[in-house]
């Protein structure tokens, strides 16, 4: 799926801004996520639109949610609501915590049968007596929209995907989107994970627009870690770590991407320490309100895209 892009002059005069931030990081700038992924959601609306009344389709999306994980519920309750926004059918499957793997594994191959359903998406985490990997494997690679399957996985390591993963779709959308360039930018992730740190690097080493980067990923066995975030012109922090990225560790005038979402006694925190952090950076995502609400709005991007490619 191509990258979301503004041309050659944009990626200039992007190069132009992004050292002008260097010299002047006085305060950095919002990188809005809930305000672009609303944009996205109402270009997706339009496009569920058009394809429902030329097809006579709803494009549908089915989460298979077991055991009552309280985020869990309430990452399938806002995915189920923006469903609901694009005029995309939402279901739910819901399974108790005691359920079997091979009760899981019929429930996905009848999913994987269905017509009717377009994209299927397995809520992690699965309970500790479920093996999550044969789970993944069993959803059909057409309906993996959340690019967890092996064959997509290997699609898109190739430079070839049928879809791109959530979150890293939705980091690369937002940088594209602020014209931040990446080719030739020094790029750093924290967080080795198959949810966004390994796509992410894939995606990001690319050839072509939202690619051509240098990228290190880092991981609970580097060494030296901040001699190497200090040198990233992108930094992407997806650990699941309290702020854990200090301002110690960030290039004044980077930018600084918080993938986390941690609950913590004092309310919700990403994986950066924001207030000091915003000091040094030039431009820095919130939490909440940055790459959480673009994973969902990605996420129904892929269903569109899915619904499309199983038409006859």
């Amino acid at each position: 799926m191509p990258a979301d892009t503004r041309g050659a002059s944009a990626r200039m005069g992007c190069f132009n801004a992004f050292t002008a931030v260097e010299a002047d990081h006085l305060s950095a700038t919002i990188l809005d996520g809930l305000a672009l992924a609303r944009q996205i959601q109402s270009e997706v609306a339009q496009d569920v639109a058009g394809f429902t009344q030329s097809t006579g389709v709803v494009p549908c999306l089915t989460a298979v949610l077991v055991g009552d994980d309280p985020g869990s519920e309430v990452y399938v309750r806002n995915k189920r609501e923006a469903c609901r926004k694009l005029s995309i059918d939402g279901r739910v499957e819901r399974l108790p915590a005691t359920t079997s793997l091979d009760e899981l594994l019929v429930l996905v191959e009848r999913l994987n049968a269905d017509p009717r359903v377009h994209g299927i998406l397995v809520q992690l985490p699965l309970p500790p007596s479920v093996d999550a990997a044969r789970v993944l494997e069993a959803v059909n690679p057409a309906k993996d929209v959340d690019c967890f399957h092996p064959e997509n996985v290997g699609r898109l390591v190739q430079g070839r995907p049928r879809f791109l993963p959530c979150t890293p779709h939705g980091i690369r959308r937002l940088l594209a989107r602020h014209s931040i360039e990446t080719a030739g930018r020094r790029v750093v992730i924290l967080g080795r994970s198959d949810i966004v740190g390994k796509p992410l690097a894939n995606m990001l080493v690319a050839r072509g627009p939202g690619g051509d980067a240098t990228v290190t990923v880092c991981h609970t066995r580097t060494r030296n870690v901040e001699e190497i975030t200090r040198q990233a012109d992108i930094l992407v922090a997806a650990m699941g770590r309290p702020r854990l990225v200090t301002a110690a560790m960030v290039k004044p005038g980077a930018v600084v991407i918080d993938v986390g979402m941690n609950r913590t006694e004092a309310g919700l925190c990403g994986d950066v320490d924001f207030e000091a952090v915003r000091d040094v950076a030039g431009m820095i995502t919130p939490v909440p309100g940055g790459v959480g609400p673009l994973t969902v709005a990605m996420l129904m991007v892929n269903t569109l895209a899915a619904a499309r490619l199983q038409q006859p």
